[in-house]
Order: C-alpha cells, then sequence, then structure tokens
C-alpha cells in the first residue's frame, strides 16, 4: 500500500487528536502539517481550499481532510484522511462517556478545573488562524471592515450563509469590473 495513505491518515489522526476546539482551532495546525511541512499544497490553494471547506454544510475539519485527501489520493485519499480525523473524536467521546458522566465533570474539581483551563487556550487556538487567513487574504486597513461587519452581524443572528452568497457575488462582480478596466486598457493602448 502507498505509504502516503498512512502519512495522510495519521497528520489528521494527530490533529483530531491534539486539537481542542473544534475546526478553526485547527486551522493553524492543519496549515503547519499540510503546506509547511509535508508540502502537500500551497499556501494559496491552501486558503482556497479552507474557503470551500467552511463554505459547505458539515464539519469544517472533516470538509477540508476530504478535500486534501481527494487533492492527493482522490476517492481513497478522501477516506483515509476522513477517518483520520473522526477517529480519535469518536475514541475521546467514547472514553469520556464510559468513564466521565456529566455529573463527575460538574462536581470533581479538578476535572472542572482542567476544562476551564482549556477554554482560554481554545480562544487562542481560533485566533491565530484568524490572523494569518487575513494576512494571507490580503486584509487591510481598508478592507478590514468588511469581516469587523460581517462578523458582528453573524453575532447578532443573521444566517452565515447570506455573507458566503454576497462574499461570492462579489468576488464575481469584481472581476468583472477588472476585466473590463483591463479591456478598456488596452483598447486605449492599442490607439
Amino acid at each position: 500500500m502507498d505509504r502516503l495513505y498512512f502519512k495522510l491518515f495519521w497528520t489528521f489522526f494527530k490533529i483530531g487528536a491534539f486539537t481542542f476546539g473544534g475546526g478553526w482551532a485547527m486551522i493553524s495546525i492543519i496549515e503547519r502539517e499540510i503546506v509547511d511541512k509535508n508540502k502537500w499544497i500551497g499556501k494559496e490553494e491552501f486558503l482556497d481550499l479552507l474557503a470551500v471547506s467552511q463554505s459547505l454544510p458539515g464539519v469544517f475539519a472533516v470538509n477540508i481532510s476530504v478535500a486534501i485527501g481527494d487533492k492527493l489520493r482522490g476517492m481513497k485519499g478522501c477516506v483515509v484522511a476522513a477517518l483520520g480525523t473522526i477517529l480519535p473524536s469518536f475514541l475521546i467521546i467514547l472514553a469520556i462517556a464510559m468513564f466521565l458522566t456529566p455529573e463527575v465533570i460538574k462536581n470533581d474539581p479538578v476535572i472542572s478545573k482542567i476544562f476551564m483551563g482549556i477554554r482560554p487556550c481554545v480562544v487562542a487556538l481560533i485566533l491565530a488562524p484568524v490572523m494569518t487567513s487575513a494576512r494571507a487574504a490580503k486584509i487591510n486597513l481598508k478592507t478590514v471592515w468588511i469581516p469587523v461587519i460581517v462578523a458582528a452581524l453573524i453575532y447578532v443572528g443573521w444566517n452565515p450563509i447570506v455573507f458566503i452568497i454576497l462574499g461570492g457575488l462579489g468576488g464575481y462582480l469584481y472581476l468583472r469590473r477588472a476585466e473590463k478596466l483591463i479591456g478598456k486598457g488596452k483598447e486605449e493602448a492599442e490607439k
């Protein structure tokens, strides 16, 4: 069997096992493993897969692992990467369900303090990829208002799907406008 399958499985298994806080907390770790360490895809392609994975229904971590698995080895790669991502959570939840009931978590001061200590780390794990993504997406002082307003509107209850559609439409219109300007520039240069 191709060694890449094992490496793909093991990479996503480690990410799934040692990342708390869900998909956004995983982004910087996934990027480091996939882009920097293994060099399976480039930074730009990672950002594109990130956008697509976040836009699709379902669990973000599984979506991005499937996209990367598909890129590397097609359908088999999808399955291997998805299993690597899902299996640690399944095993951890199974162990928690067997040994840690909600009463134990709530009433045991040590376990309660452990979970309280994890919370701030999860916030940091979420903020790190947001900053990296903002830098890679070339967000600057002129454009920072867009994600700030979108985040505020989502926070107050707007549906994120609206912004995905508006973002896609805005990108399309921007591209069309840029193509027209380039076309006009060529026409003027030819005159």
